[in-house]
């Protein structure tokens, strides 16, 4: 049996490069780019206000 390698999946392709995931939790949120886009592409978000503008102005500059 051959091993793919991680992340390989043939029957997917990429429909939207500059679509974000965005994991929304209680005590924090996770976000995450193309990684073409950004050095740090997956970054943590807390919940408060100040951190919902630090995610905002986070995907506005990519």
């Amino acid at each position: 049996m051959t091993k793919r390698k991680s992340g390989g999946h043939l029957d997917l392709k990429m429909v939207n490069p500059n679509a974000a995931a965005i994991d929304i939790g209680s005590t924090m949120h996770m976000a995450a780019v193309n990684p073409d886009t950004d050095i740090m592409p997956v970054r943590a978000f807390g919940t408060f206000t100040q951190d919902l503008h630090d995610l905002a102005d986070w995907s506005r500059e990519i």
